[in-house]
C-alpha cells in the first residue's frame, strides 16, 4: 500500500482538505487497498484543532466532512509515507530542509505539480486570511490536483 502525506503550514486547511479529498477518490476509484491518505502541518500551533470552521463550511457543500485533527511533521513520516506533498513552494523548502536524509528528500513533490486543468498556476495558497471564494478556489484546486497525483500514482505501480 502507498502512504500518501498532505502538509501545509498549520494543517488545518489545505492539507487535511487535500487528504480528504484524495481518500473519497481513492475511494470512488475502489483502490483503498492500495492508497492510504494523512496529512500533517509545519507548525504544531493548531495541534489537535479540527480543521479551520471556514474550510469545512466550504468542504461540506462539496460533500466532503473534515474531521482530521492537526498535527505537526515528524520525523517519523519521512519514513513511514511514500509520498509527502507539499502545498505551496515554502512548504516544499521546509519539509526539504527538516529531512532526515536524503531518502525522505526523495519523497517530497508540490501538490500543484499535479494540477491537470490550471494551467500556470504553481502553489495551492493558503486561504487562511482570504475570503469564501479563496476557499472554494483551494477545494477546486486540490480537486484537480489529488485526482493528477492519484492518476500518477496508479500509472507509476502500473509501469
Amino acid at each position: 500500500m502507498k502512504r500518501i502525506l498532505f502538509v501545509c503550514l498549520g494543517n488545518i486547511c489545505r492539507s487535511c482538505t487535500a487528504e480528504e479529498i484524495f481518500r473519497t477518490q481513492v475511494a470512488e476509484a475502489r483502490l483503498s487497498d492500495r492508497f492510504a491518505a494523512d496529512s500533517a502541518g509545519l507548525i504544531n500551533y493548531h495541534e489537535g484543532e479540527l480543521p479551520d470552521e471556514r474550510m469545512r463550511t466550504h468542504a461540506r457543500r462539496h460533500g466532503y466532512e473534515l474531521t482530521h485533527r492537526s498535527r505537526p511533521v515528524v520525523e517519523e513520516d519521512y519514513r513511514r509515507f511514500d509520498v509527502i506533498v507539499a502545498m505551496d513552494g515554502r512548504n516544499w523548502e521546509k519539509l526539504d530542509r527538516d529531512a532526515p536524509d536524503e531518502a525522505g528528500r526523495k519523497k517530497i513533490v508540490k501538490m500543484a505539480d499535479y494540477l491537470r486543468y490550471h494551467t500556470g498556476v504553481h502553489i495551492i495558497p493558503d486561504p487562511y486570511y482570504g475570503g469564501p471564494a479563496d476557499f472554494e478556489l483551494v477545494i477546486e484546486l486540490l480537486e484537480d490536483a489529488c485526482q493528477g497525483l492519484l492518476q500518477s500514482l496508479q500509472k507509476a505501480e502500473d509501469d
